[in-house]
């Protein structure tokens, strides 16, 4: 008697994987990669302070006006829907007229500006799947930050690929876009200047 077929994988709908997150343990973020779910732990503290103090810098001058120009709607890791598949950038803002709150479920309006702030476990995540990803569905800029290295790099989508418009490092105060309206001093993203080890320290 001949061996049973096995019977085929039908792959889960976003709403299936969607509710699959649930399951994601604590300290994890989870997001739908290529009908998958996949998890990365949370971050560890230079990540977390660079995420949090950047969202603190542009959210007053951004959003309630305060020394700027207001109109941006600003959210921390947000679950963003691309398409049939589901994302949570460090940072997220869209222009005011733009932005859709969900009630439940992820935000379906893609963002005008994303940021990641790169982790030794997420980075390469970030540039070979993210990146794209986000180009591929009309994120207007993205900002990729290390806060161990103290590098900024921010880009400009042109026609559906990544141009760099700057690269900043260390105690630098700059006007990156599309926040360019102020200068951002970039000692109070990730703290003073690291100098490197002497030969005495190793």
């Amino acid at each position: 008697m001949a061996a049973a077929s096995p019977l085929p994988v039908v792959p889960k709908s976003f709403e299936e994987l969607w509710r699959d997150l649930l399951a994601v343990p604590e300290g994890h973020v989870g997001e739908i990669v290529a009908g998958n779910i996949v998890t990365h732990p949370r971050p560890n503290d230079p990540h977390a302070l660079a995420q949090t103090e950047l969202g603190g810098e542009l959210h007053g001058p951004f959003r309630r006006g305060l020394g700027g120009p207001g109109g941006w709607i600003f959210r921390v890791e947000p679950r963003i829907r691309f398409g049939e598949e589901m994302r949570v950038p460090d940072l997220a803002a869209w222009r005011a007229e733009r932005f859709v709150a969900q009630p439940r479920g992820p935000l379906t309006v893609v963002p005008d500006w994303s940021c990641e702030v790169l982790s030794p476990s997420t980075a390469a995540f970030d540039r070979a799947e993210k990146m794209p990803l986000y180009a591929a569905h009309g994120v207007g800029h993205l900002w990729l930050i290390d806060p161990v290295a103290q590098v900024l790099e921010v880009y400009r989508l042109e026609h559906g690929a990544w141009l760099v418009v700057g690269a900043y490092s260390a105690d630098a105060k700059v006007r990156a876009e599309p926040f360019d309206a102020i200068e951002l001093d970039l000692v109070n993203v990730w703290g003073p200047k690291r100098e490197p080890p002497s030969d005495d320290e190793g």
